[in-house]
C-alpha cells in the first residue's frame, strides 16, 4: 500500500534543504524595504518639525529684540534704555530670554545692543543625540545726530498774505526749529534761514565779502547770470551785479523815512530791505531764529530759483571763508563742511506757496547814477511810468531778467547741481497749483521728499522732515 501523505513525485526534503530554499526566496522583501523607508521619512519629517519650531521661535525673539532696541535707542527716550529694552521682552513674555543689554551713549548718539537667546528642547532630533537647539537673537539700534547743516528757504512773497498762510508758516518753522535744536544737539546742528521774494537780501556783511560793485545802500541783493545756476558755489572773485532797488508797483503812499533814516518811500521793493528779511547764516539760537521768522511779512513776487541758489550756496564749502570773515557762532566757524564728510548731513528745506513769475529790471540807461538810484527808491516804477511816459514807450524802460519758464529751468539746474553734490532736498508745495507741485517735486531728492500741503498741514510737513533728519537706523 502507498503512503497517502507522501507522493513519489514530492518526496520529503531534509531540514537543511528547506533552510537553503528559504534563504533564496525574495518574496516579501519589498514590504520590509517600504517599512524601513517610512520609518526614515518619519524621522526626517520630525527633524524638519524641530527645525521649523526653532526658526519660528528665533523669528519671534528677534522681532521683539528689534523693537526693543529701536525704542531704547531713541534719544528722546527719558527712561533708562536698559529698562525700556527689558520691558519689551517682559511684555512679550520673554523676559527670561534676555542675556544682556549693552548701552553706549555720548553727546550725539545712543547705541543699544540686546542679546536674547534660549535653548529649545527637541522632539525628534533627540533620537540622534541632539536634545536641544540654541535659539540666538541679537539686535543693535543706534540713533545718531550727525553734524547737520540746514538751509530753510522760505517764501515770503505777496501771495503768502492769503488764507493765513504766513501765520501757518510761522507755526511750522517754530515746530521745526524746536524739534531739531535741542540741548543734546548743541554745536551739532546749524540752521541758515533764507527768506526770498523776487530776490534774496544777503545783507551787507555777506555782500562785502563778494566781488560786487555796490550801487546803493538800500538793500543787498545779487543778480546772477544763468550759468551760475549750474554751480553750487558762490565765488569771492567772480564779478556779480548788485540788484537795482525799486518797486514794481502801481501806487504810492508819499514820502517817509525808513528804519535807516533814508527817505526810501517804496514799501514793497523786489529786494527786501528790512534787517529781519536778510539771510541768517549758521545759527543754533532757536529763540533768535523764531523771532526773525515771526517778523516775516508778505511782499513782492516769487523767484524760487534765487532762494534755492542761496540756500545751496550756504551749504557749499566755498562759503566757509565768507562765514569765517563775517563771524557768528564760534561752533560753526568750520562750516560748511567739505562734500563727502561722512559726519555731516547737508540738507535744504525749500518751501513755496506759488510759482516762479516773470521778473524785470529797469533799463540800465535809466539806472546809471546816484540820481537814478535815488529816484527809483522814491517812486514805484509802474506808478511813475503810467504818469510820465506814453504807453507805447513804456516797454523801453525795462527788460526781462527771468521769464517764468526760464526761472523754472534755472531752479531745475540748481536742484540737480545740489543733488549731484549729495545735498538732501526736501520741498514743500503749500497750497500750490498742479504746475507748482510738479516743479517742487522735480526739485526734491525723491518723491518721498516732497510734501504737498494745505493750511495747517504745513506744520505736520515741517515736523515730519525734522523727525526724519534724526531718524533711527537699525544696524544689525
Amino acid at each position: 500500500m502507498r503512503d497517502s501523505t507522501h507522493s513519489s513525485e514530492n518526496p520529503p526534503q531534509p531540514l537543511p534543504a528547506l533552510l537553503r530554499r528559504f534563504a533564496r526566496e525574495e518574496d516579501g522583501l519589498v514590504t520590509v524595504f517600504a517599512i524601513l523607508m517610512i520609518l526614515l521619512m518619519i524621522l526626517m519629517g520630525g527633524i524638519g518639525v524641530d527645525l521649523m519650531r526653532h526658526e519660528r521661535e528665533r523669528a519671534r525673539v528677534q522681532a521683539v529684540a528689534d523693537r526693543a532696541v529701536l525704542a531704547a535707542a531713541d534719544l528722546d527716550q527719558t527712561l533708562s534704555p536698559e529698562a525700556v529694552a527689558r520691558d519689551y521682552f517682559d511684555k512679550a513674555g520673554l523676559a527670561e530670554y534676555v542675556s544682556s543689554v549693552t548701552v553706549d551713549e555720548g553727546l550725539n548718539y545712543r547705541r543699544v545692543t540686546v542679546d536674547a537667546s534660549r535653548t529649545l528642547n527637541t522632539m525628534f532630533m533627540s533620537k540622534f543625540g541632539q536634545d536641544r537647539l540654541h535659539v540666538p537673537a541679537k539686535s543693535t539700534a543706534e540713533e545718531k545726530v550727525n553734524k547737520v547743516e540746514i538751509s530753510m528757504v522760505l517764501d515770503i512773497s505777496g501771495s503768502m498774505r492769503e488764507n493765513g498762510k504766513m501765520a501757518n508758516l510761522h507755526d511750522a518753522s517754530d515746530a521745526f526749529i524746536d524739534t531739531v535744536l535741542k540741548p543734546e544737539n548743541a554745536d551739532l546742528i546749524s540752521i541758515s534761514v533764507v527768506p526770498y521774494t523776487a530776490q534774496v537780501n544777503v545783507g551787507k556783511d555777506i555782500m562785502d565779502e563778494l566781488n560786487v560793485t555796490q550801487l546803493h545802500s538800500f538793500s543787498h541783493c545779487v543778480d546772477f547770470d544763468d550759468s551760475e545756476f549750474d554751480l553750487t558755489a558762490i565765488s569771492q572773485t567772480r564779478s556779480y551785479e548788485h540788484m537795482q532797488h525799486f518797486e514794481a508797483g502801481y501806487s504810492w503812499n508819499g514820502y517817509h523815512r525808513d528804519n535807516t533814516g533814508h527817505y526810501d518811500n517804496i514799501y514793497n521793493p523786489g529786494c527786501p530791505k528790512q534787517d529781519y528779511e536778510e539771510v541768517a547764516p549758521y545759527s543754533q539760537n532757536a529763540a533768535a531764529l523764531k523771532a526773525r521768522i515771526s517778523n516775516f511779512q508778505p511782499r513782492a513776487n516769487t523767484a524760487i530759483h534765487l532762494g534755492m541758489k542761496w540756500g545751496v550756496a550756504l551749504l557749499d564749502p566755498s562759503f566757509r571763508a565768507i562765514n569765517q570773515a563775517i563771524g557768528g557762532d564760534a561752533a560753526f566757524q568750520g562750516r560748511p563742511a567739505d562734500y563727502g564728510d561722512i559726519d555731516t548731513l547737508k540738507t535744504v528745506i525749500l518751501m513755496t506757496d506759488g510759482v516762479n513769475v516773470t521778473t524785470r529790471r529797469i533799463n540800465r540807461q535809466v539806472y546809471a547814477n546816484r540820481d537814478h538810484y535815488r529816484h527809483w527808491s522814491d517812486y514805484p516804477f509802474y506808478w511813475w511810468l503810467n504818469r510820465n511816459v506814453r504807453s507805447s514807450e513804456r516797454h523801453r524802460w525795462y527788460w526781462t531778467k527771468y521769464s517764468a519758464s526760464q526761472a523754472d529751468t534755472l531752479l531745475d539746474n540748481i536742484c540737480d547741481a545740489a543733488k549731484a553734490k549729495g545735498i538732501v532736498i526736501w520741498s514743500i508745495g503749500f497750497e500750490v497749483t498742479d504746475h507748482g507741485a510738479s516743479v517742487m517735486k522735480n526739485c526734491a531728492s525723491s518723491d518721498s521728499h516732497f510734501f504737498r500741503v494745505e493750511g495747517v498741514e504745513i506744520v505736520s510737513a515741517f515736523e515730519a522732515i525734522a523727525r526724519q533728519i534724526n531718524q533711527l537706523r537699525l544696524t544689525q
